[in-house]
């Protein structure tokens, strides 16, 4: 389940790109498999090892072009251990909702950037994660949970203080935002409820198998409740 658009972001042969909070590597997966040269880069050692696990199998599955390179490093999006202007493409995706020193975060992306170079910053979008706030403190009131809910103006400007001209913005997962509502209602860790079984099974169906009915419903319902906003950016040359 991809939240970015890599199309937007001109990931490709010869790119250099970071995740960082790459979490289960879904965006770092879908940047090596088009070619580019990708660092998934996370502060859990855990994650970081099956990403590292998953790359290995893309590569022997036929899945990687032979050229480009996969691989994971540890460590803090505070204190980013790269030169400035590295990376063409950074992408920091669900993660900035989680760090509270958010605008320190951004300005160790926008330092390893290059110029020219493009990015891509997605966060839970303001009224769904509202609903989800208002429902259940068990939701967002736990250790490493999310900090804050952003507006997406709000973000825009911070991103665009740091540096960073905004390039386009737009929607994603409008079929998950009544799960987590759900969820929310009934229990966050309350996973044998019936509905929330239900629709989970259903998610599932539908990210295996890409029926057009509900590619066309939820690419028309994101504007309306897409659970996530993706902002995308130029850091001027």
């Amino acid at each position: 389940m991809l939240t970015v658009d890599f199309d937007k972001l001109n990931v490709g042969p010869g790119v250099k790109a970071i995740d960082i909070g790459a979490g289960q590597g879904r965006h770092s997966y879908e940047m090596l498999r088009r070619g580019a040269d990708v660092i998934a880069f996370d502060m859990s050692e855990q994650d970081m090892s099956d990403v590292s696990e998953m790359f290995g199998a893309l590569v022997a599955a036929g899945e990687v072009p032979e050229y480009a390179q996969g691989r994971t490093e540890v460590g803090d999006a505070l204190a980013l251990p790269y030169e400035d202007e590295s990376f063409d493409v950074v992408l920091m995706s669900e993660i900035l909702e989680h760090i509270p020193s958010d605008e320190a975060a951004i300005s160790e992306m926008v330092r390893i950037l290059r110029p020219g170079g493009l990015a891509a910053v997605t966060v839970p979008r303001y009224w769904p994660e509202k609903v989800c706030w208002a429902l259940s403190d068990e939701y967002h009131e736990v250790e490493g949970g999310h900090v804050r809910i952003y507006r997406a103006s709000e973000l825009a400007d911070k991103l665009v203080a740091a540096g960073l001209e905004v390039t386009g913005s737009d929607h994603q997962h409008a079929l998950h935002a009544p799960y987590w509502w759900l969820k929310c209602a009934v229990g966050v860790e309350n996973n044998d409820n019936p509905l929330v079984r239900g629709y989970h099974k259903m998610l599932v169906w539908d990210m295996m198998s890409k029926p057009w009915l509900t590619r066309v419903g939820e690419q028309a319902l994101n504007p309306l409740f897409g659970k996530s906003v993706a902002i995308y950016l130029r850091k001027p040359a």
